[in-house]
């Protein structure tokens, strides 16, 4: 018989399993190492001035090495962004999504996600998304999708959470959550964004975070006696 079974087929995939381990640790041992060059440089010269040669030395590569992991610049910043983001997205959700005081829940949530949101690094690398989205569109969905929605569907199934406890009373979780996010910025991102604003101290983080607290929990809390 001249075509495999599938049972066969099945064999012939699984074949290869044993040699896998001794191979991946170090591919992704380079890939983190190409990342976190590729990090310096863009942070260093900006997206249009970083160069693959640079990025190669930063990551103590050669730049074919860096193209058997990454087709272009532009897939290599999606990476660096898709990485950055959901670490702080994992970062931020550190915490017991059944806690019953639900006001320092959020409060907790707030602070950690403005400490991130006015970082330098963080400011420099949504500047280099946008001004990159209008050439590389691609590279403004992975900012989006990577950070501001997977951090919204993240709270958003916390706010679901704390719905079923009794504790909020949503409707739309998910609008709800980009409405906390949005209320914990304040006017403190936009301007360290735009350079009118100067690093805010963590008494001015933890004001605005405690004002946006109260404005949600007075649309989305339950009265008690």
């Amino acid at each position: 018989m001249r075509h495999p079974t599938k049972a066969a087929a099945a064999e012939v995939k699984v074949a290869p399993a044993p040699a896998a381990p001794q191979t991946t640790a170090p591919e992704a041992g380079k890939h983190r190492d190409i990342i976190d060059g590729a990090r310096r440089v863009f942070f260093d010269k900006g997206f249009d001035g970083a160069s693959m040669d640079e990025i190669a030395r930063a990551s103590q590569v050669s730049k074919a090495t860096i193209y058997v992991y990454f087709s272009s610049k532009e897939e290599l910043f999606q990476a660096l962004v898709e990485t950055d983001r959901r670490k702080s997205a994992e970062r931020l959700f550190e915490f017991d999504p059944d806690d019953k005081d639900v006001e320092s829940l959020l409060k907790r949530i707030g602070m950690t996600f403005m400490t991130m949101m006015v970082q330098p690094d963080h400011i420099r690398l949504m500047r280099m998304v946008i001004g990159a989205a209008e050439k590389f569109p691609a590279v403004g969905r992975t900012f989006f999708d990577a950070g501001p929605c997977h951090g919204g569907r993240r709270l958003a199934d916390l706010l679901g959470r704390q719905a079923e406890l009794g504790h909020l009373q949503v409707d739309d979780r998910e609008m709800a959550a980009f409405q906390f996010f949005n209320l914990c910025q304040g006017n403190l991102v936009k301007g360290l964004m735009f350079g009118t604003g100067q690093q805010p101290s963590p008494d001015e983080i933890a004001k605005t975070v405690d004002g946006a607290v109260r404005v949600f929990l007075a649309a989305y809390g339950v009265l008690r006696n």
